[in-house]
């Protein structure tokens, strides 16, 4: 079993915001577990990462199968015998954007919800004990502004229009759930954290060949690298976007 000074695990860690925390993270001197569905793409992009002289583990993590989620915890358990970092970065956006709130199917609710909410809680029940073996341990949730709901009441928020019900509802349970776990955890050495990565140039924010977005996606895990390193006079419960403190 190794013992690195700092473990991180990220999910959804293959592409986009979760690939790029994961490297981020790495280059800060953390071992970190890039967690992905695939192992096989898991492997290829830690790989590409090690090539760097990163210090990055594959993981397979399939937030959404709760036997995948019990192997995770098990090879981390066996490998480093504690976590230090979790950042809750798997996310899916399956709202039909051509329909109003109303016409969205159930499955899009249901499928979203399974990955971003019940697989975001899933698989931080299942690492708490090893983040509590940690002697500083940090929980992320990458949530968004689209889960605010003062900022959909603003009719200056520039996301006031921006209605896609089942994904925008799981990231406002996030925030609530973040709300809940920091509340359990008080006093303890664990911080819980949710933050908005920003509205960044990733595959989800793709309109067909349309790349849609205003910051890159070094920009956009700027605040998860942040807050999962944040010390231990840091908040615990909030909800941020860089250094700035957002509205529920």
């Amino acid at each position: 079993m190794t013992t690195p000074s700092r473990i991180a695990l990220v999910t959804g860690a293959t592409r986009g915001i979760g690939l790029e925390t994961v490297r981020q993270l790495a280059a800060q001197g953390v071992h970190t577990l890039l967690a992905g569905r695939d192992l096989g793409r898991a492997e290829a992009a830690a790989a590409a990462l090690k090539a760097e002289g990163l210090p990055v583990e594959a993981i397979a993590l399939d937030v959404t199968d709760e036997a995948s989620i019990a192997a995770a915890a098990k090879a981390v358990q066996s490998r480093h015998g504690h976590l230090d970092i979790l950042v809750n970065n798997a996310g899916i956006l399956r709202d039909d954007p051509s329909l109003k709130p109303s016409q969205q199917t159930l499955q899009a609710w249901r499928d979203t919800f399974d990955t971003n909410l019940f697989g975001l809680v899933a698989v931080t029940n299942a690492f708490l004990p090893l983040l509590s073996a940690s002697t500083s341990a940090r929980i992320v949730n990458v949530s968004s502004l689209l889960g605010s709901i003062s900022e959909h009441l603003n009719p200056a928020s520039f996301i006031y229009d921006f209605k896609i019900p089942a994904y925008n509802v799981s990231k406002t349970a996030v925030n609530a759930w973040t709300v809940q776990l920091a509340h359990e955890l008080k006093g303890t050495r664990i911080k819980v954290l949710g933050h908005h990565p920003g509205y960044v140039k990733t595959d989800m924010n793709k309109s067909g060949d349309e790349q849609n977005g205003e910051l890159e996606v070094a920009d956009g895990a700027r605040t998860s690298v942040r807050l999962a390193l944040v010390g231990d006079d840091g908040p615990s419960g909030g909800f941020f976007y860089m250094d700035e403190v957002l509205p529920w």
